[in-house]
């Protein structure tokens, strides 16, 4: 009999506790669960009010991976829904708002990924983002030289970034936007990437094409088109560990010199939580974000 469990109020539904879904450390659906429920605090401010893609594997990495965009059947009435302009036409997404409803997601097994704006105000981009994909034999450590040479160019144009591993090859950095549309945003973007490849020649290259990569950072400017999604701070990802898309702190990645030392996994969320509170914190105070140039 599948367990219910009171959240907030809300019936919520919590099965299968016991199956290992990141089987490389035995992690199990419960301890999945129990994971979101203590890092919901840091976690729900970055989902309130932005449209939810789910990335579900609900039997680990190694079984089937699909994307759930619009809302799943069943999900409770009590669950926040929105309607979302899509280019195929309108459909109605999950925002996650709450304890209560980000445990019912949790227990569907999902990567949490969202889009640079919220419902409120779809029109607008509030965050700026790069996703900088390392091309083996290329890795994170490169990543964090790229990350360093985007900060420094983006400061110059008022801008402060933050940065927080993809949980999975690479690194993320973000920055809180006001006044620009996803499309201008998008291409404020590319013409950093552009000129990161300029000034990295041998580091960078702003576009995907494949045998462009190896031993190189790609920088994705595209993820900032309103289409588009991008993993959430603190959302588990499908691997066989559990690792996280964890905030770092700029030291830690001007430090980094081996990519084991950014690798980051559910266990270790609660502590640097502790240590150094939501490190991306600034990114939710409107005071913070900065038009672009």
């Amino acid at each position: 009999m599948t367990p219910i469990t009171e959240v907030e109020g809300h019936r919520v539904a919590l099965s299968n506790l016991e199956k290992v879904l990141h089987p490389a450390t035995g992690f199990t659906k419960g301890e999945l669960l129990h994971y979101y429920a203590t890092t919901a605090d840091a976690l729900l401010p970055h989902l309130r009010g932005r449209p939810v893609s789910f990335l579900r594997y609900p039997d680990g990495p190694g079984g089937q991976q699909f994307f759930a965009k619009n809302v799943p059947p069943g999900t409770p009435d009590w669950v926040t829904t929105a309607e979302v302009r899509r280019m195929e036409g309108p459909s109605r997404m999950v925002l996650v708002q709450d304890l209560a409803s980000l445990m019912w997601a949790s227990n569907l097994v999902t990567e949490f990924h969202t889009p640079q704006w919220t419902v409120h105000s779809p029109d607008e981009a509030d965050r700026i983002v790069f996703d900088l994909d390392p091309g083996p034999p290329a890795s994170v450590v490169e990543c964090c030289e790229v990350a360093c040479w985007l900060r420094e160019r983006l400061a110059a144009d008022g801008i402060e970034v933050l940065a927080k591993t993809s949980g999975s090859k690479g690194l993320h950095l973000l920055g809180a936007v006001r006044g620009a549309s996803s499309e201008r945003v998008t291409e404020y973007a590319r013409e950093l990437a552009v000129e990161a490849e300029q000034a990295l020649p041998r580091r960078v290259v702003h576009r995907m094409t494949r045998s462009l990569r190896p031993g190189k950072v790609f920088v994705d400017w595209s993820q900032n088109a309103a289409r588009k999604t991008t993993a959430a701070p603190y959302t588990l990802r499908a691997r066989t560990e559990p690792t996280v898309s964890a905030p770092v702190t700029w030291t830690e990645v001007e430090e980094c010199s081996s990519p084991g030392r950014l690798v980051f996994r559910a266990p270790d969320i609660a502590p640097r939580l502790q240590d150094y509170g939501d490190l991306l914190a600034p990114l939710l105070d409107p005071a913070a974000a900065r038009p672009l140039p």
